[in-house]
């Protein structure tokens, strides 16, 4: 039974989700809801914009999210929709992606919602105190003991558990770096600053999360048609006051995406669809689970193919 599994901040670039909308009137409404929902013509940076604009949290998380759902909007109109899926996951926004495309959130709840959630962020810490790290080669367990040693009276916390061998640092900017020198004397093959404007899933995030608290209690919620994996628990959760508050939860916790990858396997594996720009999460899940099968679903070609692979197993399935 396959998966839709949606990317996060990062695998922004422009451009994305054009042939989506050119292809499929479903998915150039997309864009256009989450266009009304802004205000804005937020598909306008996304398609002829700046990558400097569009990497700006507040920017770059609707405009994640919208080139998700427009593929899985291309995914419907092919046949092959979110509701034939075990289950969806997203990494950190992509979280909101998954609840979006499973009917738990309206497209246009998600949009405002993501607009803040990246506005907050980026108030929370002013730029230049905060930082994050991705430490590659150490585990989890040895980040935390590096994060504990690094901190020093200041925030540092493993904040993406991505796969067996990265783990992202987030907190003070000082002890951030104090943490890639004590991860590289550990052993860590490599240790580098992200390029990031906010130490997000971290303390520091707080202010954050108490903005979204108050913004989550004014949207409706509904049961997802499928089960959503919640970032901060890497388990399925469906009950819709569990999501509201595991939404609240995430903007300090950590994204458990190694352990959500993990989970997905004890329940049967399947083929898991990468839904929207970029090919990050499927390098990573291949880390975590060298039998995992993957699929990328972003552009008109890649949903074509994902249908007739989708037609096809389940006409193997009938006969069988």
């Amino acid at each position: 039974m396959r998966a839709f599994v949606f990317p996060g901040q990062g695998a922004q670039v422009i451009g994305m989700g054009r042939a989506l909308a050119e292809a499929y009137a479903p998915a150039a409404r997309v864009f256009e809801e989450v266009d009304e929902a802004l205000s804005e013509p937020l598909s306008h940076l996304i398609w002829e914009g700046e990558i400097e604009a569009l990497t700006l949290t507040q920017n770059a998380q609707p405009a994640l999210m919208a080139t998700s759902l427009a593929a899985v909007a291309a995914l419907r109109a092919e046949g092959a929709g979110v509701e034939a899926a075990a289950f969806v996951a997203g990494h950190s926004l992509g979280e909101y992606s998954a609840l979006c495309a499973a009917g738990a959130l309206s497209l246009h709840d998600t949009a405002r919602l993501l607009r803040l959630r990246g506005q907050a962020m980026q108030r929370a810490v002013p730029v230049g105190v905060g930082a994050m790290a991705a430490i590659l080669g150490l585990d989890r367990a040895a980040v935390e003991e590096v994060a504990r040693e690094a901190a020093q009276g200041e925030v540092c916390e493993a904040a993406n558990d991505n796969d067996p061998a990265q783990v992202v640092v987030s907190g003070h900017a000082g002890a951030v770096a104090r943490a890639t020198e004590i991860a590289k004397a550990r052993g860590a093959k490599r240790a580098l600053m992200l390029p990031v404007s906010a130490p997000f899933h971290c303390a520091l995030m707080k202010p954050a999360a108490e903005e979204m608290r108050a913004a989550l209690a004014t949207v409706e919620i509904a049961t997802p048609l499928v089960p959503v994996v919640a970032n901060v628990r890497a388990e399925a959760v469906s009950a819709p006051e569990t999501i509201r508050a595991l939404l609240v939860e995430q903007v300090t916790g950590a994204v458990r995406w190694r352990e959500s990858v993990a989970w997905r396997g004890a329940q049967g594996g399947g083929e898991l669809w990468e839904v929207g720009a970029g090919k990050a999460l499927s390098g990573m899940i291949r880390r975590i689970s060298r039998e995992a099968e993957t699929r990328a679903v972003g552009t008109p070609d890649e949903v074509r193919a994902a249908a007739a692979g989708a037609t096809a197993a389940g006409q193997q399935a009938r006969q069988d």
